[in-house]
């Protein structure tokens, strides 16, 4: 009799904390109803809904100090240092040491894997990227690689001092790129990041335009690792949950680290739209509350897949038309790129707590909580009329 009682209450306890444990679970922004802007998603919601486009991670999280990875974006599938794409690169604020700008910058191409990881392992990653490149059939006789490789610093939850990527686990990153959904929250290169004083990491979004407006898919991935006042399509979370940057009116430097956003479309674009594409990546990550600081480093890639304006071999040797969306068709674009920048941004925080291949971040002694998703929930029915 004894035995049957507690059963009975630790069936009813199961009863009661169920409700509780769905409130808290790692959820997209659409599923709680944070649906920013007008425009519709992909088949994914996710940057690989840009046909070709692949996404690969490599997550290392061992014992309580080392959380980190790398997260890898392919534009096709095909050789890129042969079939380069248009790109474009812009700076918010330059606190930054993201590696490959200026060949881009000047030429306009990207001709290697986009690679995202730690601020310190930035040359590992490149020398991945690099090696990957040059074993690439068709590559035997290539001499010079522009590795394309972005960086935000996840010291505060990693042994970043130990520097513990290493070039093969970038290849294994590139190797697992895959298209469809793509892994969000804490893993590869958002293992260790930190955002608005929450968990960040990895998110993704996307917007397909209707025919009536080209029919274009815009696709962006960031990897969240900064600080400001968050607000979620509007909703004050940062001041409503109390914390958010400036809140003791005391100038400190919890709203400064970086972010790297990364915009692939399947519009046909000049280097010169695509730069002016990224720059909208801004609006989408001031909507977000983003502080923008002295010690943030705000960086966006932006490039198109579309087979019309790859650079080839035989377009680079000769003259060539290239097809190139004219600048009257291209604001609903930038559009687009705002509203999938904002959810990708909203996704890295909410999927924070994720569980990934058996693991998931916890709190541990860092003091880095993930946003509490039971309480957006509740704001977001008090918000309700």
């Amino acid at each position: 009799m004894k035995t049957h009682k507690i059963l009975i209450a630790l069936l009813s306890l199961t009863i009661t904390l169920s409700p509780l444990q769905a409130e808290d679970e790692a959820v997209r922004a659409r599923d709680i109803g944070i649906t920013p802007g007008v425009l519709t998603p992909g088949k994914n919601n996710a940057i690989t809904d840009v046909a070709g486009v692949k996404v690969g991670h490599y997550t290392l999280m061992e014992g309580d100090t080392i959380r980190t990875g790398v997260t890898a974006i392919l534009p096709h599938g095909d050789n890129l240092y042969q079939n380069k794409v248009p790109a474009a690169v812009v700076i918010g604020n330059g606190y930054g040491k993201m590696m490959g700008i200026s060949q881009i910058m000047e030429l306009g191409e990207i001709e290697t894997p986009v690679v995202l990881t730690n601020t310190l392992n930035v040359p590992e990653a490149a020398a991945g990227v690099i090696e990957w490149t040059l074993a690439q059939p068709g590559n035997e006789e290539v001499r010079s690689v522009n590795a394309v490789v972005g960086e935000t610093n996840d010291g505060h939850l990693n042994d970043i001092r130990g520097r513990h990527i290493t070039p093969e686990m970038v290849k294994t990153a590139i190797e697992g790129a895959r298209g469809g959904p793509v892994s969000e929250g804490a893993i590869g290169a958002g293992t260790g990041t930190v955002a608005f004083g929450w968990k960040g990491g990895i998110g993704t979004s996307s917007r397909k335009l209707p025919a009536s407006l080209g029919g274009h898919t815009v696709g962006v991935l960031v990897q969240s690792n900064y600080g400001g006042i968050l607000q979620m399509d509007g909703l004050p979370v940062g001041e409503a949950l109390g914390q958010y940057y400036l809140r003791d009116h005391v100038a400190d430097d919890k709203a400064d680290g970086s972010i790297m956003m990364v915009i692939a479309t399947d519009a046909p674009l000049s280097d010169r739209n695509l730069e002016r594409l990224a720059r909208r990546a801004m609006g989408g990550l001031a909507r977000t509350g983003a502080s923008l600081t002295n010690g943030s480093g705000d960086y966006v890639i932006s490039f198109s897949t579309a087979e019309s304006v790859r650079r080839t071999a035989e377009r680079r040797s000769a003259t060539s038309l290239v097809e190139d969306l004219p600048n009257g068709e291209i604001s609903p674009l930038f559009e687009a790129t705002i509203e999938a920048t904002e959810e990708a941004i909203y996704n890295s925080l909410l999927m924070a707590g994720a569980e990934h291949d058996g693991k998931r971040y916890e709190e541990g002694d860092s003091g880095v909580p993930v946003l509490p998703v039971a309480e957006v929930k509740r704001l977001l029915r008090d918000r309700q009329p």
